[in-house]
């Protein structure tokens, strides 16, 4: 059977089974008749095979082998050298130890040693010799080798990576080394159940296949901001990080990444990140060497059901803004905290982890239709996103809440409400639990045991910053709120709380 690109290769098998009926009184004729039924009929045969669809593959999947200088630890510590360790007399060790230890002088820093590690990875380009892994296979390496199926060796540079996705691009001399390129197929269209084939170098051993199913869609191993993996139960080892997930039309639909394993070993739980998510990427990693995202410049957090009913939605769909950052995109008060988006440039949001995909996949400085849900009407902002920098520091601290007016101070006195005892935040109280000046609302001073405020995890020291996205400036104006709210009929009472850096997050607390 040949393999024609652009046609599926797999084919379910039809097995013909021969019921004969023996007789006790002619064993040997009726021996010779089976045996005849069996020779005449076709023989039962498995599934089709994979062998020229994985032939045409092997040779665009590398094995790639990494090394880097590790410096050894001084030989001194604070306290004097360090001491070699204690084995049992006669252990089949000791001699490991012996010879370490015994070439260490006191005072001498242990010697440089060579790290290697083993990877895969596929071509993508042959004629400019562009080469596809996992970040964490070449991180941090000092040298990076493409080892092909013929046994050739080419050292490969770096053309760039993104730790988000982990992903990275190598390139390698496409003269000194007949390269064959396989392309990307559409991973959108990849269905649960459909078969799929995984090439790889697992444990070091060289190109091997195996063949499974899409098991899952979509899935969230909390591995990075951008998870939607698709994952398979074909065989992903050690080694194979950075390999192929081809369907059964040839192409590219995975880059095989991770796995679930108590041992190590395969136990049929693997993760591919999409071809969607990773062509995209891998097209910014070429021209640019880096990958330039869309910035938003926001805080969000889930829409639970509960939120949902305080802002008067029919269900728990879409991000909540949970703050704005000062100097960002939407600071200009396009978006506000307590606005939930629900679409973002023609995408539907229906999980609060569809957002930085969306923000992320949109260019930089391209103006984009937002659909938010404010105080419980739906309307359509322009916003134009900024660039997001590498930087896990970027807009710690400046989260804005909504303007507010200077608080009256003499006029208030503390109240009690949903199990908080609530007070005025002045400069006492400010430098009392030590909340930062930027920071205002009507303070928390206590929190009784088994409230409702207790069991959502507030906290002596929140402030208050706003109750059904209406800003509250004295405890007074807290529990008038919250008795409208029950007025109306609400069960719930959505506020906003400020941690005592600054930081905002939304709670709903029952108000029965």
């Amino acid at each position: 059977m040949v393999f024609t690109p652009g046609r599926p290769f797999f084919r379910s098998a039809t097995a013909i089974i021969a019921l004969v009926a023996l007789s006790a009184t002619s064993v040997a004729p009726a021996f010779v008749t089976v045996a005849a039924a069996q020779s005449a009929q076709p023989r039962a045969q498995g599934p089709a095979s994979v062998a020229d669809l994985a032939e045409g593959l092997l040779d665009a999947v590398v094995n790639i082998s990494t090394s880097q200088t590790v410096k050894g630890q001084d030989g001194d510590s604070d306290s004097g050298p360090v001491p070699m360790p204690k084995v049992p007399e006669g252990s089949p060790f000791q001699e490991f130890f012996d010879e370490y230890f015994g070439k260490q002088k006191p005072g001498e820093s242990n010697p440089s040693r060579k790290v290697q590690s083993l990877g895969s990875g596929f071509v993508i380009d042959a004629e400019q010799g562009i080469v596809v892994t996992n970040n964490h296979v070449i991180a941090d390496a000092d040298d990076i080798e493409v080892n092909f199926t013929d046994g050739s060796k080419l050292k490969a540079e770096l053309v760039g990576k993104d730790t988000k996705t982990d992903l990275a691009v190598l390139k390698v001399d496409p003269k000194k080394h007949k390269l064959v390129a396989v392309k990307f197929g559409d991973s959108s269209k990849a269905r649960i159940g459909d078969w799929v084939m995984a090439i790889g170098n697992p444990f070091g051993l060289g190109g091997t296949v195996t063949v499974g199913i899409v098991s899952a869609r979509n899935r969230d191993i909390n591995s990075g901001p951008y998870d939607n993996f698709i994952q398979t139960d074909a065989a992903i080892n050690r080694g194979n990080s950075g390999g192929p997930l081809f369907d059964m039309y040839g192409q590219v639909i995975g880059i095989n990444t991770a796995i679930i394993s108590p041992t190590g070993g395969s136990i049929g739980i693997g993760f591919a990140i999409p071809a969607e998510l990773a062509s995209g990427v891998i097209q910014q990693l070429r021209d640019h060497g880096e990958v330039q995202r869309g910035w938003l410049g926001i805080r969000f957090q889930p829409v639970t059901d509960d939120i949902a009913e305080s802002l008067g939605m029919t269900s728990g769909k879409g991000a909540l803004v949970a703050g704005v950052i000062d100097g960002g995109p939407v600071a200009n008060g396009s978006l506000l905290v307590g606005d939930v988006i629900t679409k973002f440039d023609g995408k539907s949001i229906n999980n609060v982890k569809d957002l930085p995909r969306a923000v992320a996949e949109s260019p930089v400085g391209k103006e984009v239709d937002v659909v938010i849900v404010r105080k419980g009407k739906e309307q359509t902002v322009k916003v134009t996103l900024g660039r997001l920098e590498d930087t896990d520091d970027k807009g710690k601290g400046k989260d804005k809440p909504k303007s507010q007016t200077d608080q009256d101070e003499d006029s208030s006195q503390d109240v009690d409400v949903l199990g908080m005892s609530l007070g005025v935040l002045d400069e006492a109280t400010r430098k009392t639990f030590g909340i930062a000046k930027e920071v205002e609302g009507v303070l928390i001073i206590e929190v009784q045991a088994e409230s409702v405020a207790a069991n959502k995890r507030i906290e002596a020291g929140d402030v208050i910053v706003d109750i059904a996205q209406e800003t509250v400036k004295t405890p007074e104006e807290v529990a008038k709120r919250i008795e409208k709210l029950r007025d109306e009929g609400r069960k719930n009472a959505l506020l906003m709380l400020a941690s005592k850096t600054g930081e905002l997050r939304f709670v709903t607390l029952q108000m029965n």
